[in-house]
């Protein structure tokens, strides 16, 4: 099905963060009928994720931070396991996240991998957000991370064991997507291994 859509109006309910329109909309469905369909679709610009892992130590950089949305939907202290992440400005999202690497997790990494993309809520979110990955040497710390001060960022830096960030996901631990994704595409390619996640293929 390939229908027909022409937006007819734009209306902006909220920037006080990111953008907030409502969109009407005629969608012709292919050998059917137009008719007008509303949506309100929020704009919050798109981003960048990376997967950080250590092939001799099979670990993976992670970082855990509180997350407001989840708090108000179950998550009892907010609090959220995920790999680095950050919004795309001006810049490409390789140079994105290279520096949102940096930043949150205090190391410095030269070469990253794009390994898919992915719209991460469709029906309601314009964003788009790359997949990286990359491998981390200790002697590329070259800070304690935990993002910046002035975007009021307070995030802490795991190193894990791969087979526990992948016991992570099976327990409920880990409930963030796109880090779910990454960790098992690094499974997937034997980036890293686990013996939980074979286990639990077979079973």
């Amino acid at each position: 099905m390939n229908p027909k859509i022409e937006i007819t109006k734009t209306e902006l309910l909220s920037d006080n963060w990111y953008l907030l329109n409502k969109v009407t909309y005629n969608f012709t469905p292919e050998n059917g009928e137009p008719e007008v369909q509303r949506r309100e679709v929020y704009d919050r610009g798109n981003g960048a994720a990376i997967l950080l892992y250590n092939k001799e130590k099979q670990t993976v950089i992670l970082t855990r931070q509180f997350r407001l949305p989840t708090f108000l939907n179950g998550n009892e202290n907010g609090m959220m396991i995920e790999v680095c992440a950050g919004l795309l400005d001006e810049k490409n999202p390789e140079d994105c996240i290279k520096r949102e690497t940096e930043e949150e997790t205090g190391y410095r990494i030269h070469e990253v991998k794009k390994v898919f993309e992915a719209y991460m809520s469709p029906g309601a979110v314009t964003e788009i957000l790359y997949f990286f990955t990359a491998e981390y040497q200790p002697e590329m710390k070259v800070s304690e991370g935990g993002g910046l001060a002035t975007e009021h960022e307070y995030i802490e830096v795991m190193e894990l064991a791969f087979e526990q960030a992948m016991t992570m996901v099976y327990n409920g631990e880990i409930k963030d997507a796109k880090t779910i994704m990454l960790l098992l595409h690094a499974k997937n390619n034997q980036l890293v291994t686990s013996k939980i996640f074979s286990t639990n293929l077979q079973s």
